[in-house]
Parts: C-alpha cells; structure tokens; sequence
C-alpha cells in the first residue's frame, strides 16, 4: 500500500496558550488522515458498522514529537500501513510542514478491528482486506 496523505490547516482552536499546537491534536489529525485514507478506498466507518457489525478502536499509540507547528501552518499528515493483522492494522503516520519539509511528529498507532455488539476484537471485513493488499 501507497503512502496516503491528507491536508490539514491549524485553526487557532487548535493551539495552545503558547500558540503552538496543543500535543493531543495531532492525535487527531492523524486519526483524521486514517479515516480519509478508509474513505479514499471506499470504506466509510457508519456504513461499516451497519453492514459489517465493526468499528476500528486504537489499541496503541507511540508518537514522537521533533518540532512545533503554529496557527494558520498548512500541514500534511501521511498514513502509510506498516503492519497488516487479521484483527488489527498499524499506521506509520508523519505531520509534516510542507513549507519548509520539516518533520514534526511521527508515531506508529495500532487500530484493532472489534465487533460492536460484543466488544470484542473481530476479524478486518474481508473486502476491506483484500482492498488493503500486501504491506510492504
């Protein structure tokens, strides 16, 4: 699987009172570029959870933080898979400054697919599987 990458805009509501981005945001950002990457595919997570009885829940998160990014930066959250499980799949993901190249975080989160009525971990939809591929 190719690399995914996602445009993101830091809104003032998203720094903190040093007015730098608030270390819990790129969290989201990152989770916002997961959830574009399942959509670019053709997998949208209420449709899944209708048809499949899935949802995808974070199990792990290991993040390094290299630079700071400020309001109104225009940034670019990547989301590459590094590890395909049958229940679970791990992103590598960057937020980068495309202004100047600069790396500001990174991190490899781990998201395992669960059955919703049982919250228990569930196989990957096997559509949603073969779409994904070899990991390289």
């Amino acid at each position: 699987m190719k690399e995914f990458l996602w445009p993101v805009r830091v809104y003032y509501e998203d720094t903190d009172s040093g007015g730098v981005v608030y270390y819990a945001n790129y969290l989201k950002f990152m989770e916002r570029a997961r959830t574009e990457w399942l959509r670019s595919l053709g997998f949208e997570q209420d449709r899944m959870l209708q048809q499949d009885g899935v949802i995808f829940a974070v199990s792990r998160v290991e993040v390094g933080y290299h630079r700071p990014a400020g309001f109104n930066d225009a940034l670019e959250v990547s989301a590459r898979i590094a590890r395909k499980g049958r229940v679970s799949l791990t992103f590598y993901q960057e937020v980068r400054r495309p202004s100047d190249d600069a790396l500001l975080v990174s991190g490899r989160i781990k998201v395992a697919c669960v059955d919703a009525a049982r919250m228990r971990p569930a196989p990957i939809p096997e559509n949603l599987f073969k779409e994904i591929g070899d990991v390289e």
